[in-house]
This record gives structure tokens, sequence and C-alpha cells, in this order.
């Protein structure tokens, strides 16, 4: 037996158990090693011996010969929201005895669906009502022609969303309704968390956990969830790590948008990371912004205010602790109740939601309170806002090439509203206004669901608009650090050549040396008729198309709008390159999703 695991793993088993142990959980990811650990623990209180278990290649599921656990929860996370809720459930059903697994929606394999008895869903809801990337395929199937009776299942949905969006928690909608529709029995309400996660979230854990424990006869007392709490890290969302900024550099050049290169010292913190994975921002609003808040409402900066345990002055609270750069529906709502304006309370209807949408694009909550007066007390405002959230951005590097730094390419937010008055980003502007050697509080968010091949040797198709090339930065620098001899091709989109070519001289280095085979680039405003990536796309089809066939995994990164358009051409392509059309060309993107070889990361 290795001395190795020997030391750190002290175990009651032989050597060659103790071995095979090391073999089998070796490489495993969080939603594997949970899945094991909800199956090991349902076999100890069924008194039985485990039956032999074979390594079975990579490839192969263990879910195809082992026993559905009593208590399945399933999530889908774009942000890891949904995730950390999920794992805190899971730890809390499993601290109480109860057998429970936890997966990945994307890991989880449809064909259980029918021998389920007891379900947690927990998803969240981007863009126009979407599930995230992780779980379409769930969702799909769910929703689907092939989804069987499910009379035996007892289940609960928690959703995650923004109310100031019309589609709120509407994938979480659908799979409840859908469930029901099949014939399961709800064992909970639907849950419905807007921005503010834990005024609904933690409750209804905790409903969640109580539930499960009475109807799975939980063997030890039930404690209480603490949802946003991630275990066992170095540094965490909540208790974050202060990195030192070493370089501030402007790389957009000339142009009208503010592109940053961020790097940032990790040394000391243990934080440990892979491309694909994002690095979390905890913001400060703009020192003018919370001043210009302050003078909207008359208030004294100065004042202490007592809120949820803690006491802060006024100020404090608007730079560190409240959203002021994002309008959120229910706060505008609460805002028109106040004033009793009537175009405000107009646009607020249920059946304006798209309206509303519209027009509070660009508008912060200053902009709120200038052109709809009302009055406000600082406690009754602190209570009425947002909590403040971090923001995530995808790495820009690989720690086998840049050591204890995370680098990040930032744009920073920074414009003029319809009155003139310049209005920022909270975290852009408090990334591009420090200067080196300042310290920003950062955490790291794993993305199981963006990752390089396992393989080396398979080729990656990388399609990027804007900041959306910045993980491709990380994934060229991984593979070659670690001599992978798989190809890389690279489509790139921005507006100008000359000012917003993002990382061009080391494309072109990366060209030269034969760490980058191929660049394709569309700069949309360069020429009479706009290019954009998905053009490119459809013009290097047929090379594409064959990438694929070939074993290429695909990655797109950008703007929402960008994913669906790029989506859009891929179909395309499939269908011209491949006599596969409609739902046909459909199936075989989702094969490659299934199969980890189609992967986005849109926001």
């Amino acid at each position: 037996m290795s001395t190795t695991v020997a030391s750190l793993f002290p175990t009651p088993f032989a050597d060659d158990k103790a071995e095979l142990l090391a073999r089998l959980t070796d490489g495993l990811d969080s939603e594997r090693l949970w899945w094991l650990s909800g199956y090991v623990a349902g076999l100890a209180r069924a008194g039985a011996p485990a039956r032999t278990l074979q390594l079975a290649p990579q490839t192969a599921s263990l879910t195809e010969t082992a026993p559905a656990s009593p208590l399945t929860i399933v999530y889908g996370s774009q942000t890891g929201n949904a995730k950390r809720l999920a794992e805190a459930l899971a730890q809390q059903a499993q601290d109480a005895g109860l057998s429970v697994r936890l997966l990945r929606a994307d890991a989880y394999e449809t064909r259980e669906l029918k021998h389920e008895r007891y379900l947690y869903l927990v998803i969240s809801t981007q863009g126009d009502g979407d599930p995230p990337d992780d779980a379409r395929g769930l969702v799909e199937f769910i929703a689907g022609k092939r989804a069987p009776e499910l009379k035996q299942l007892k289940y609960a949905v928690l959703g995650l969303g923004d109310s100031s969006y019309p589609q709120f928690c509407a994938a979480g909608n659908r799979l409840d309704e859908c469930l029901a529709e099949l014939g399961a029995t709800r064992l909970l309400e639907r849950g419905e968390a807007d921005l503010n996660i834990d005024a609904v979230a933690a409750p209804w854990l905790q409903r969640a956990l109580q539930t499960a424990g009475d109807a799975l006869k939980a063997p030890t007392p039930l404690a209480t969830v603490t949802p946003l709490r991630a275990a066992n890290a170095a540094a965490t969302r909540e208790q974050p790590f202060a990195a030192e900024l070493l370089a501030n550099q402007r790389i957009a050049l000339g142009g009208s948008k503010d592109i940053r290169h961020i790097e940032l010292s990790l040394a000391g913190s243990n934080l440990r990371y892979e491309p694909g994975d994002a690095l979390g921002v905890w913001p400060r609003n703009p020192p003018a912004l919370v001043e210009a808040t302050l003078d909207a409402l008359a208030l004294d900066g100065d004042a202490e205010i007592s809120y949820g345990g803690q006491s802060l002055p006024l100020r404090d609270w608007l730079s560190e602790k409240r959203e002021l750069t994002k309008l959120a529906r229910p706060f505008a709502a609460l805002h028109a109740q106040r004033s009793g304006d009537g175009e405000l309370q107009a646009l607020l209807a249920s059946d304006h939601a798209a309206a509303y949408q519209r027009w509070a694009e660009g508008q912060q909550v200053v902009d709120l309170l200038r052109r709809y007066r009302a009055d406000w007390s600082g406690a009754a405002l602190i209570e009425a806002l947002r909590p403040l959230t971090p923001r995530l951005y995808s790495i820009a590097s690989s720690q086998k090439a840049v050591g204890e730094e995370a680098h990040l390419t930032v744009a920073h937010v920074e414009y003029a509203n319809e009155d003139g008055a310049t209005r920022w980003g909270a975290a852009s502007h408090l990334l591009a206004a420090s200067e080196e050697g300042a310290r920003l509080p950062v955490y790291i968010e794993r993305n199981e669901r963006f990752r390089l091949p396992a393989d080396a040797s398979r080729d990656a198709i990388m399609i990027a608009s804007g900041t959306g090339v910045a993980p491709f930065r990380g994934f060229v620098q991984e593979r070659t650090a670690i001599g992978a001899t798989g190809r890389h091709w690279l489509f790139f989109g921005n507006p100008h050549f000359r000012s917003d070519f993002l990382y061009q001289l080391e494309w072109q280095r990366a060209l030269k040396s034969g760490q980058l085979q191929r660049l394709d680039l569309a700069f949309s405003r360069d020429t009479a008729a706009k290019t954009y990536v998905q053009h490119r796309l459809r013009e290097r089809g047929r090379d594409l198309y064959a990438w694929l066939e070939g074993g290429a995994h695909l990655y797109v990164c950008g703007a929402i709008a960008m994913g669906k358009d790029v989506h859009a051409a891929l179909m395309d392509i499939i269908a011209e390159h491949s006599g596969r059309h409609g739902g046909d060309a459909e199936d075989y993107l989702n094969t490659l999703r299934q199969q980890g070889r189609y992967a986005r990361d849109v926001y």
C-alpha cells in the first residue's frame, strides 16, 4: 500500500482493500464522491455486505449497477449558487444519517427517474427562462414524450432566478409542473428564490431537510441547514482571500471599450483552480454613487443602522453590503408604492414585464430615486435593497503557467446615463480603479462543466466574443504546459481589429509556435456587412464538422445572445455536412453535451 495513502487516510482496511479504495476514488469529482458516499451509507444501513465492485473504465457509469439511494438531490447551476445550496442540503441530510446522493443534472441518468422515490431538485434560471446548460438535457427529458409515469415519486423543487426578468424561475417552475403532470407527489411547495437567495432558500431547505428526515426516518437529530457555506476550503465565498493586485493593464487600445488585463496574487491562500473556473470578486460600490444615493434621499451617511444582527453606518451599508448598480424589480415595486407615481406603477404592472426590463436596462438605484421622489428612512432602505453579491470572472490563466496567480479579462463598465451622469459597474470599476498593491477579496468558483478534455490528444474548438476569450487563454496555457498533442482552433469576435483584438500578440505567437493551429477572426464593425463569429463558423463548416467527427471538444464563451446565435450556426453546419436536420441535428449536439464535448459558459 502507498505510504501516502496510509499516512493521510488511516483506515481499518487491509492493505489490498485500502489500495482498491484509493484507486476507486482517485480523480473523482465532488458529484461522484457524493454518489459513492450515499451508496456506501445505504449498504451500511441495510446491514448487507457490499458486492464486488469492479473498477470500470472512466466512460462507464457506476449507477448502471448500483441501487438508487433513498434521497437523491440533483442541481442545475450556472453561477454556483444552486450547487452550494444542494451541497449544504446533502451534507446536512448525510449528517442526519440519511442515505443521500448528490448529482449535477448532466450526471444524472434519466433512466433512473422511474425508480426514484425521493427527489429534490435545485435549479437556476438564466436568460429568457432557460435552464443552465448542465440541466438542459434533464429538463427536456422530463418535459418530453419519453418521460415515464412517476406515480411512485415524491419530489420538491427549489428554483433560483432574478425577478427583474419576465421568466422568473421559469426552469424550476417547468420542472415542478411537469413532474406533477407525470403523477409525482409534491412534498413541498415550490421555492422561488430571488437574488436575495437566503430569504427563500434558507427556510425552504430547512423544511426540505425536516420532510426528508420524517419520510426516511433519520436516525439522528436534524441540524439547521446553513445554505451558502463551503466546507474545508482555504478561502470561501463567505471568507474570501485578500489578493494583492499585481497588474492592471488596459488592453483594448483606442476603442470605445475599456478592457483590462488584471493579475492577482494568490500567494499564501492555498487556492487552486483549473482552466474553466471563475474567480469570485466581492465588489464595493463606487463612493460617488453612494454619496449620490444619500443626497437623493437627504439621508445622513453617518447614521448607525442595525439590521440582521449587524450595526453599521448607513454609508458603510451602501458601500459594502447593498446593491446600488443593479436596479431590482422588487425594490422598484416598493418605491412605486411609496411614491404613488402612476407612470412607475403602470410600468411595473405584471403585463408590462418586458417594458419594465427595457426601461430598467442601464438604470441604477439612484436614477430611480431621483426620477420618482419618495421618502425612505435609512433602516427601511437597507431592508428593501438587495444584498451586494460577488461578481464572477472567468480565469484567464493556468496555474501551471503562472503559479500562484490568477489573471482576469475585465470589461470596465462606465457610461453616461440619459441625464449625462456617469455610472459604473461595482466590481469592474473596483478592479479598474485599483492600483498595484491593493488588496481585493476573492475566492474560486469551480466550473466542473467547462473543463478541458481528460484526453490531451483530443482537439479543442474554442468560440468566443469579447471578454469571453478569457478562459481560452487559460486553456492554451494549460495544454502547452502539459504537452498536449491535441490541436487548438480559436474563433474570436469583437467590433474592431485595431482596438479590440484582445491578446493579439499572444495569439499570434501561439500560432507561430504551434500552440494554436487555427485562428478565425470576426470584427463586426470593420466591414459594411457586419460579420460575427457565427458567420465564420458557417464559412468553416466543413472543417469544423470534420474536427467534431474526429473527436474534438467544442467550447463557447460569451454573452447569452451570442451563445444562441452560435448554437443555431452549429445546427446549420451539422445539418449541411451530416445530412441530419431539425431534431436530429439537435440530438447530435445533445450527444456531444452528454459526452462532455460541448460546453458553454454564457452570461
